[in-house]
């Protein structure tokens, strides 16, 4: 009988010899833990699809920023939920909304961990839009002026980058401008260049209460069957002046990851959304599956997809096993 002279499963055999040869890695600082801030003060509103995710005032947010840095973690993501809504969003350049105080906040107490900011209107419109509406639609041209507004406003709060996700044409362009004319030309823009209109952002509605109150966002997000489309994105994002890009979400997406990674050398974003999370957490209680098996094979993939940066609520507690 003749035997294998290749026998890969001598690589396999131990777990410090899967370690040793182990082609893809994770890093805590690679990790961005989004949070949601809104008003008050010792405000913690769990959000009910999401376990252990919440709503919180800037002192609770600073209790978990502080647990992400402890743990090695990058950065955080801030979206921010108002007092109060109307037509064009305009709390969401106030100087004393909830991400510009979060912004302050964090910078005061935690200066080495990266602030990024969602600058997107669909949290402050009280239509649920992510720009202003014209006869029933989504104003491109007339978006942009405010979006740049917001990116302006918490740049100038300290943010670290700014992360347009409206899905406006033109908007890194006009955000680049924004910034640029207002003396920040440093601040980096991360575009969500490839931003999907996917069913995985069910949870983060009841997160950002950013629900639109009549049609939905197919016209201005892209279309879940199209991968070209993105590189088409990307590149327009980029002309415009973008620093790094996103896709969103990131697991149904690994395709377009590895697409974008192979056509553009700058640091690349993926968002592992709400729906994901949320899905994990399911099958995990249930007893379907190890949850944290799943955790770590679903940010791995990502990785192994291409990007460089993971936005993923798991961050903290993928953070405390990879230490």
């Amino acid at each position: 009988m003749a035997f294998p002279i290749h026998r890969p499963r001598r690589l396999r055999r131990t777990e410090p010899l899967r370690r040793l040869v182990r082609e893809t890695h994770i890093a805590p600082a690679q990790l961005v833990l989004p949070l949601f801030v809104r008003g008050g003060t010792n405000v913690r509103r769990p959000i009910d699809a999401m376990p252990g995710v919440a709503q919180t005032s800037v002192d609770e947010m600073l209790r978990d920023a502080e647990r992400a840095a402890t743990h090695g973690v990058g950065g955080v993501l801030l979206f921010g939920i108002p007092e109060h809504k109307d037509a064009t969003g305009t709390e969401a350049w106030a100087d004393d909304g909830p991400v510009q105080r979060a912004v302050r906040a964090l910078k005061r107490d935690l200066p080495d961990l990266v602030v990024i900011t969602d600058v997107c209107l669909c949290e402050y419109t009280d239509h649920g839009h992510c720009g202003v509406l014209a006869n029933g639609d989504v104003d491109n041209d007339a978006t942009l002026e405010l979006v740049a507004r917001e990116a302006v406003s918490h740049a100038r709060a300290g943010a670290d980058i700014v992360a347009p996700s409206d899905m406006m044409d033109g908007r890194v362009a006009a955000i680049r401008r924004a910034l640029d004319a207002d003396g920040r030309a440093h601040t980096p823009i991360l575009s969500y260049a490839a931003k999907y209109a996917s069913v995985f952002y069910g949870p983060f509605r009841e997160a950002a209460e950013s629900t639109p109150r009549s049609g939905d966002r197919r016209g201005y997000q892209m279309d879940p069957s199209n991968a070209r489309e993105a590189l088409h994105e990307v590149a327009l994002d980029l002309d415009e002046g973008a620093d790094a890009v996103m896709v969103k979400p990131a697991g149904p997406y690994l395709d377009v990851i590895a697409r974008v990674r192979r056509a553009t050398r700058v640091p690349l974003a993926a968002y592992q959304v709400s729906g994901e999370f949320a899905m994990i957490h399911a099958a995990a209680e249930r007893g379907w599956l190890d949850g944290d098996r799943a955790m770590m094979e679903s940010l791995t993939a990502i990785r192994r997809a291409g990007a460089d940066i993971i936005i993923t609520y798991f961050a903290i507690d993928a953070a405390a096993r990879l230490r």
